[in-house]
């Protein structure tokens, strides 16, 4: 569910919103003593969405993942699926070269790909197999994906 982190919000000067304007307005958040994200939010027109960009030192940077997590953890609740799009180019558009933005269609499932395509959840064991065990490697590696295998052992 999308929320927005009020106690966060600018309410004063060009970017000035209040608890009226619901989760849409720009947000100083802090991330550590010398970093803030700059975050704008919205609901309209079908999607949640953030763009954000960090200052650190005084100085505008591109946000890494762990400060991605964060705001998205902010605005969304863990469990909550959102993204960030890499469109095709003739659909580029960067008004401000540091911001990256996260986005979830309103009542839409955003498909996901099996977490065993991204990498394992728990670390599997190492199989170690000595020449001449029958098993070639590319036989090993299908039961290792398939999750068929008993490596118990």
């Amino acid at each position: 569910m999308f929320h927005v982190p009020n106690q966060y919000r600018i309410k004063t000067g060009l970017l000035k919103s209040d608890n009226n304007f619901g989760n849409n307005g720009a947000f100083k958040i802090p991330i550590s003593e010398d970093i803030n994200a700059i975050v704008i939010a919205s609901d309209g027109s079908g999607w949640e969405h953030v763009s954000l960009h960090i200052i650190e030192d005084g100085k505008t940077e591109t946000p890494v993942w762990e400060e991605m997590c964060k705001i998205k953890d902010l605005f969304w609740d863990k469990e909550d699926c959102v993204v960030q799009y890499h469109p095709p180019e003739s659909q580029y558009v960067n008004n401000h070269e540091n911001v990256l933005h996260l986005w979830k269609p309103i009542n839409e499932k955003i498909p996901m790909p099996p977490s065993i395509m991204v990498g394992y959840k728990d670390k599997p064991k190492i199989i170690v197999l000595g020449a001449g065990s029958g098993i070639g490697v590319s036989v090993a590696k299908s039961i290792i994906l398939s999750g068929k295998g008993n490596f118990n052992g």
